[in-house]
C-alpha cells in the first residue's frame, strides 16, 4: 500500500501548474517548478538509509524532504536551534549516511556522505518508480531543558493528508516564520502544500517584516510564538498596518499571558486560537476565539484535549497519549498505546479545560518550608502590568548555594523600577514568597530558533559552578 501522504503531495504538486507555491525574496515558485526540483533532487539520492537535511528556510528544504521520502529513506532534520555539538551527535545517533546541507564546510568528515544543496539540484530529473508505503522523519527535541532526545514520526503524515484539504472559500497565503526544520514549521509547509495554498517564506523573524509581509501579501494563515506575538504587538507599525485578510492565527510552544492573548483578539479579531504539543505530540490540546468569547478566565487556558489523543494528570504532570504520538524515541522501543510524560504540570477544570501551570523542571522551590513557586504563574501575574512587555521568571541559588531565590528577567516599555516588579507580584499574589527576590532589566529575552524564551541561556550564569540545577 502506497504512502497516503507521498500521493497526495505529488497530486498537489502535479495538478497545481503555474499556480504560486513559494514566495521569497519576491521570487515566485510555483507548483510545476517545485515538482521539478523534487524530481532533480530525487535523482541525485540514493536509495533509502538515512538523509540527514541541514538547511534554512528556503524551497529546496521541504522539497528535499519529499525527494528523500520518495527514495524510501528516513529523514532526519537537523534543528536550526541546535548547537554545533548536537548537530553533530543527532547525525551520529540516527546513523546517518546521507547528509545534505548548505554548508558542507560546516561538517567534518565522518561515516556520512556528505552532499552540497546546490549541487544536488543540477542533476536531471527522474519519476519515482513506485512510492514507499509510509514515511519516517526523525526530529531532535528543542534542547532547552538539556540534551536533545531523537523522536521518530510517521503517523502525523498521513493524518496530515486525511486533515487538510484545499479550502472551498479559495486559497489561502501562509507566511511561515519557523524553521522548516522543526515540527511547526514543516507541518506548516507541508500542510499548505497539501491545500495547494502558497507559502511566503520569511528566513528569520523580524516584527514588523511579518507586519509588511502580511500587508503586502494578504496573508490568511500565520503561526506565533508567545514572545514573537509580543513584539508584533509592541510594534509601532501595527496601527497603521492592514491585518485583515488574516483568518488564522495560531499560538503554540509556550503558555500566552492572559493579558497578550486578549490584545491578540483585540487586534486580529476573532481568529486568534491557542494549541499545546510537544515534538513528541505535537497536537494535545486547542482553543479557538469563540471559546474565549465572554470567557476570559479561559484566556489562561491552552484548551481542551483535540478527538484522538487523551490526557490525565498524575503527581501534577501533564501525561498524554493518542494519535498524535511519535513512534518513539529513536534506539528506544516504540511508545504503542503507552502515556507519555509531557514534563509540564497542569490542571484540568469542570469543563475539561487544560491550564499548565509549569515545566515540572522550572519549578522554583523557595522559602523556608520549601514552597512551590510555579514560574509560568508567577510571569502571568508580573505580565499584567502596562510596562512589562515580556517576562522571564527563573529559580537562582540561594545565599551560600542553599535554597532557590525567584529571579525575573523584564523587558519593559518605559520607566519601571524592581521595586514596581515586586509590588506587583506582592499585591496579586499576596504572599511574599511568590514575590521576585531580584529583578532584571533587559532590551530583549533571548529567544530559541523557533521562538521559545530561552530560559537556560537566562539560567545557566547563576548556576555556574554548581554541581546541579537545583538548590
Amino acid at each position: 500500500m502506497e504512502s497516503l501522504f507521498l500521493t497526495r503531495v505529488l497530486d498537489a504538486l502535479r495538478s497545481g501548474g503555474d499556480e504560486v507555491l513559494f514566495v521569497q525574496d519576491g521570487v515566485e515558485t510555483g507548483y510545476g517548478q517545485a515538482l521539478d526540483l523534487v524530481r532533480r533532487m530525487y535523482a541525485g539520492l540514493p536509495e533509502r538509509g538515512v538523509v540527514a537535511i541541514d538547511a534554512g528556510n528556503r524551497p529546496e528544504t521541504v522539497l528535499l524532504q519529499i525527494a528523500a521520502q520518495l527514495r524510501g529513506s528516513t529523514v532526519l532534520l537537523v534543528a536550526a536551534s541546535a548547537s554545533s555539538p548536537d548537530r553533530l551527535a543527532a547525525v551520529e545517533a540516527a546513523g546517518v549516511t546521507t547528509l545534505v546541507t548548505e554548508q558542507p564546510s560546516d561538517w567534518p568528515a565522518g561515516d556520512a556522505r556528505v552532499i552540497a544543496l546546490d549541487e544536488l539540484i543540477d542533476h536531471d530529473g527522474a519519476d519515482p518508480a513506485g512510492l514507499p508505503g509510509s514515511v519516517t522523519v526523525i526530529f531532535p527535541t528543542g534542547g532547552t531543558t538539556g540534551a536533545p532526545k531523537l523522536i521518530r514520526h510517521n503517523g502525523i503524515y498521513d493524518g496530515m493528508a486525511h486533515i487538510f484539504a484545499p479550502d472551498p472559500a479559495g486559497p489561502g497565503r501562509t507566511l511561515l516564520i519557523a524553521p522548516m526544520t522543526h515540527m511547526t514549521g514543516n507541518a506548516t509547509v507541508l500542510g499548505a502544500i497539501l491545500r495547494r495554498e502558497s507559502v511566503v517564506l520569511l528566513r528569520g523573524f523580524d516584527a514588523g517584516a511579518v507586519l509588511d509581509a502580511i500587508a503586502e501579501h494578504r496573508i490568511t494563515t500565520l503561526s506565533l510564538t508567545p514572545a514573537r506575538l509580543a513584539e508584533v504587538l509592541d510594534h509601532p507599525a501595527l496601527m497603521s498596518s492592514d491585518v485583515s485578510s488574516v483568518r488564522q492565527l495560531s499560538l503554540g510552544a509556550a503558555p500566552l499571558p492572559p493579558r497578550r492573548l486578549a490584545r491578540a483578539l483585540e487586534v486580529f479579531g476573532p481568529v486568534v486560537g491557542q494549541g499545546y504539543g510537544l515534538t513528541e505530540a505535537p497536537m494535545i490540546a486547542s482553543i479557538s476565539a469563540a471559546e474565549l468569547d465572554g470567557r476570559p478566565e479561559r484566556l489562561e487556558s491552552v484548551g481542551r484535549i483535540v478527538p484522538g489523543m487523551e490526557a490525565r494528570i498524575d503527581d501534577g504532570q501533564v501525561l498524554v497519549r493518542g494519535l498524535s504520538m511519535m513512534v518513539g524515541y529513536h534506539g528506544s522501543p516504540p511508545i504503542g498505546d503507552g502515556w507519555l510524560r509531557t514534563g509540564d504540570l497542569g490542571r484540568f477544570d469542570d469543563e475539561g479545560y487544560l491550564y499548565l501551570l509549569d515545566r515540572a523542571n522550572d519549578v522554583i522551590i523557595t522559602g523556608e518550608h520549601g514552597t512551590k513557586v510555579y514560574s509560568t504563574v508567577v510571569e502571568n501575574a508580573l505580565a499584567r502590568h502596562p510596562l512589562i512587555r515580556s517576562v522571564a521568571v527563573f529559580g537562582v541559588p540561594g545565599d551560600g548555594g542553599e535554597g532557590e531565590r525567584v529571579h525575573a528577567v523584564v523587558v519593559a516599555s518605559g520607566a519601571l523600577s524592581a521595586e514596581e516588579v515586586r509590588a506587583q507580584a506582592r499585591e496579586f499574589f499576596g504572599r511574599e514568597h511568590f514575590v521576585p527576590s531580584d529583578v532584571d532589566f533587559a532590551d530583549a529575552l533571548p529567544l530559541t530558533a523557533i521562538g521559545k524564551v530561552d530560559k537556560r541561556a537566562l539560567r545557566e550564569p547563576f548556576w555556574a559552578g554548581h554541581r546541579r540545577h537545583i538548590a
